[in-house]
């Protein structure tokens, strides 16, 4: 069987779909906007699960972040490509997925000159699994009660991928 490469959704500055990309060719130095999603994981105690990005990531390799994030397929919604890439990262089922900020977009350069690029509405979620994360993905994990998360992105938001910091701050603004 052969495998064919991973495409995103590029998108038109009103969010608007206007074709398509390989994953791996899409993010440069010169990123066109694309679409994603992340996603916050909770479990039964309300702590949220944080992960830390596994070191052969391209782009922020070895920073905290949120539980996970992705990139829907063409053709594929929202929901059905977040429950994949929760299964896929940590080896996880996730249950009521809602979407929390909508309109969450963002353009990020990490320290290698690679941009992040995209329209990326944030979802909420929960889980009574034990994450097994895979190694390409994910470096480790911890389960964090919310405020603490929040104190030490304020603390330290070098330690974190950009985006969570953002997520955080409009999350504290609704």
């Amino acid at each position: 069987m052969t495998e064919f490469p991973e495409q995103v959704v590029l998108l038109s500055d009103t969010g608007e779909h206007i074709g398509v990309a390989d994953k791996a060719l899409v993010h440069t130095t010169d990123t066109a906007l694309h679409l994603a999603f992340s996603c916050h994981v909770y479990n039964a105690d309300g702590h949220v699960l944080v992960t830390r990005r596994a070191l052969g990531k391209i782009t922020w390799p070895g920073v905290w972040t949120n539980s996970f994030c992705g990139h829907p397929v063409p053709g594929e919604n929202l929901a059905d490509a977040i429950t994949r890439r929760a299964q896929h990262e940590l080896g996880i089922t996730i249950s009521d997925v809602s979407v929390v900020l909508p309109d969450f977009r963002y353009r990020a350069i990490d320290s290698s000159g690679i941009v992040e690029n995209e329209i990326c509405p944030v979802y909420r979620a929960v889980t009574a699994d034990t994450p097994a994360p895979n190694p390409d993905e994910v470096a480790e994990f911890e389960w964090v009660d919310p405020h603490s998360l929040h104190t030490a992105v304020a603390a330290t938001p070098f330690a974190f991928s950009p985006w969570l910091g953002w997520q955080l701050q409009q999350l504290d603004a609704q």
